[in-house]
Order: structure tokens, then sequence, then C-alpha cells
């Protein structure tokens, strides 16, 4: 899970939530969320806050483990899911074009929202 990953790193760079928080600007009510898994999607933007003050990249904190080797994502799809985050389109806004596309139904960019 993001929160473990996160919360061992952490850990390994000797820093209490407050610290962490702070440094990355973030509200530490939501990263002890985030932690604890009471919340498990958190934002491109939030992960981009913390990977820098974790010295990680962001690709690491949402990288599922796989033993000790994880997978690689194809960079061109992490480019392309941090793009369309930027235009504002979120995990639910994307399921609604795959639905759309699998129906063969045309998509714009208002109906996605």
């Amino acid at each position: 899970m993001i929160g473990a990953r996160i919360q061992s790193l952490r850990h390994q760079k000797r820093m209490s939530l407050t610290e962490l928080a702070a440094r990355a600007g973030v509200a530490k009510s939501y990263l002890s969320s985030i932690e604890r898994d009471l919340q498990s999607n958190p934002s491109i933007q939030f992960l981009r806050k913390l990977a820098p003050v974790l010295g990680v990249n962001v690709q690491t904190l949402i990288l599922h483990d796989q033993g000790d080797k994880p997978e690689m994502l194809d960079q061109e799809w992490v480019q392309l899911i941090q793009e369309l985050n930027e235009l504002g389109l979120n995990k639910e806004s994307l399921r609604k074009i795959v639905v759309q596309l699998k129906m063969r139904q045309p998509v714009t960019y208002d109906q996605a929202q």
C-alpha cells in the first residue's frame, strides 16, 4: 500500500510525521490518514510534494511491491497520466472516458468532468 511505503520511507529518513508534513507543505492530518490507509488515493500533487523530501521520485511511491524488484512503469504512461491530472481529469473522469470508448461513443472533455 502507498501509505505503508510512505511511512517506511519516513522512518528510514528518521522523520516524524510532523516533520515530513511541515517539510513537504502538506497537512499532518491528511498525511497521517494516508499512512494509516484511511485515505488510500492521494493525488499526484500530494505525492509530488512528499517525494523530494523522502528522497525518491513519485513513481517509487506509486509502484506496487513485487518482491524486492518493482516493475517499472512505461515512462510515457506516467507522463500521460501526469498531463491528464494537470488538466483536472481524475480517475473517475478517466473511467467515464473508458466506458464511453468501450461503447464506441464520442468523447468530449466536458463529458468526462
